[in-house]
Formats: C-alpha cells, structure tokens, sequence
C-alpha cells in the first residue's frame, strides 16, 4: 500500500496517509490511532481494517505487532431476531 488516498477503514472513510501521519506525530499503538482517527469504529467495528491498522502501525513504529490490548470486535448491542428486523414482530413478541 503506497497510495496515501487509499482508505484503510472504509466505513469512516480513513486513509493511508491519516494513519501514518498520526503514528509518526503521537507514536500511537493502533488502539491510539483508533481513538485519535476513528479508523475501526465505525459499522463493521474493525472486522475489515482492524488487521491493516495493525501492520501499518507496526511498520510505521518499525516494531512488531506488540503484545498490547489490540482492537477489539464489537457485537451489536442487543441480539434481534429476523422478524424484528423485518418489521413482522415488535420486540416481546414471538413470530
């Protein structure tokens, strides 16, 4: 990945050259440049960038992916069912 304008979270639309500038500027760990950028918050919670954050970061720190807490994978808040998805159903009612 050598282009800056190519966007690394997708769903926050953040790019390339966002992350690297803040890993150069704050020597974040990805959990920072997750904070400071937003990159991995946002609708697939990290589940398709999470990895690339990582290995940027670990590039840009010239340093192993450390041991730290790493970005994590956030469940929806509450389990629905299909019916309430769908409309048929309202929350305690069964389908």
């Amino acid at each position: 990945m050598n282009d800056d304008k190519t966007l690394v979270c997708r769903c926050e639309e953040v790019s390339l050259k966002t992350i690297r500038d803040t890993v150069q500027q704050f020597s974040c760990s990805s959990r920072e440049v997750k904070l400071r950028t937003r990159a991995g918050m946002g609708y697939c919670g990290g589940r398709t960038c999470r990895h690339v954050i990582d290995t940027i970061v670990s590039d840009v720190n010239q340093q192993a992916v450390a041991d730290e807490v790493q970005l994590s994978y956030r469940p929806p808040v509450r389990p629905m069912t299909f019916g309430v998805l769908g409309g048929c159903c309202h929350d305690n009612e069964s389908c």
